[in-house]
């Protein structure tokens, strides 16, 4: 007997980090992110929900926007408060583009939230008290200077309510 085919579940769309910015983004999320909370690595989200039904048009579109492509030139720009939560600013106009480009090609289906513009950032710190999360934010704000990150690719995922599930994975050159 077979096993069920798996239930359709929305899709994420995540900008993939260099490894050394993974790692570091990574530990400071140890750190700073409720152990019960952290089931993610560290993650720069381009879309939250897309409908399961766009799973191979949306890799096709992602292989055309990485295959043989140079990566995006990217910095951590600053500090975002999130009220419970601090996250690092990712200023990359080269990975807003594809973004853009990725929601003109499914505009009709995107969600509110992926529809109201794009705010790119990696959580480091969420769900705490919010007097927690100033100081943290305080914190890191003494030490801030914008650097590079590496944008390696992009990836999909299935999201079926716990840790994100693989789909894709599209490196750039």
């Amino acid at each position: 007997m077979s096993e069920p085919a798996p239930i359709p579940a929305p899709i994420i769309v995540t900008a993939l980090l260099g490894k050394t910015d993974a790692a570091w983004f990574d530990a400071l999320r140890r750190r700073h992110f409720p152990p019960e909370r952290n089931q993610l690595e560290a993650h720069l989200t381009m879309f939250h929900h897309l409908a399961p039904s766009l799973e191979g048009e949306l890799k096709h579109r992602l292989a055309g926007e990485t295959r043989g492509v140079r990566a995006p030139t990217a910095r951590v720009g600053g500090l975002i408060s999130l009220g419970g939560g601090v996250a690092f600013r990712i200023e990359s106009p080269e990975l807003a583009d594809i973004r853009d480009r990725l929601a003109d090609a499914f505009a009709p289906l995107l969600t509110p939230q992926d529809k109201a513009g794009w705010r790119p950032h990696v959580t480091v710190q969420n769900k705490v008290p919010p007097q927690e999360a100033r100081a943290l934010l305080r914190t890191l704000e003494a030490d801030f200077r914008p650097r590079p990150v590496a944008i390696a690719g992009l990836a999909s995922w299935w999201y079926r309510g716990g840790p994100w599930a693989p789909l894709s994975r599209h490196m750039f050159a």
